[in-house]
């Protein structure tokens, strides 16, 4: 699948920017769909179902909104709005980038396994999840991205890295938690995640400088080094 740069871009924006385009009944709508899809997930619920929640006729979700497809994204574009917006406040005024990514992976985690629309997807039908995220070519995922790679830039002004690299790691690495739970990363608790979180994930931060203009070694040249290492 091919990424869709414009679509990314304007996903960025509108995450970014207050949700000052949604009037009271966009609000009214998106409130009984939300609380829809978080009480019977995403197959069973219908545009019909969602307008007998919200006390307005189909016709006027249509007005709205094309299709179910449609109404589903703005949800999940809303609710990620309010979770980058928790992140944001959680890592403003830390004094170090190294905080900011320990706080901002133990809030982006914890608000994740604690939101009762992705608890109910993610138990009930978990292969409904990733399309969300890959939809226009994975723009949820960009604007992200690009929003967490912003605020450690902002943090560490004038360093040339990739910011954008780190931030997406870090995106993928809590997808695959929420994804896959359990293993042998006993992540249950705030100190654990944040305990994890200095430990590796702010080595991410370091990274990207510690190799020269070559960036990291390939692949054979970090199995010579093991075999090396290994050798008496």
């Amino acid at each position: 699948m091919t990424t869709d740069a414009s679509g990314a871009q304007g996903l960025r924006d509108r995450l970014a920017a207050p949700d000052a385009g949604a009037d009271e009944l966009d609000t009214r709508i998106l409130d009984a769909a939300l609380a829809e899809f978080e009480t019977y997930g995403l197959r069973r619920v219908s545009v019909e179902d969602v307008a007998r929640r919200a006390g307005v006729a189909r016709t006027t979700i249509y007005r709205r909104f094309t299709n179910k497809e449609q109404l589903l994204q703005a949800v999940i574009l809303r609710e990620c709005r309010r979770f980058l917006t928790a992140i944001a406040e959680a890592t403003e005024d830390l004094a170090s980038p190294e905080d900011a990514v320990v706080e901002g992976f133990a809030v982006g985690l914890r608000s994740a396994r604690t939101h009762p629309l992705m608890t109910r997807v993610l138990q009930s039908e978990p292969e409904a999840f990733l399309p969300q995220l890959s939809m226009n070519g994975g723009a949820v995922m960009l604007a992200a991205r690009d929003i967490l790679a912003d605020r450690l830039r902002r943090a560490r002004p004038g360093v040339a890295e990739d910011h954008g690299t780190v931030a997406e790691v870090l995106l993928r690495l809590a997808v695959s938690l929420l994804l896959v739970p359990g293993g042998g990363l006993a992540l249950d608790d705030e100190d654990a995640i944040r305990a994890f979180a200095r430990d590796y994930l702010t080595r991410l931060l370091a990274f990207p400088s510690s190799f020269g203009p070559g960036g990291p070694p390939s692949s054979g040249n970090a199995g010579d080094r093991r075999h090396r290492s290994d050798s008496p």
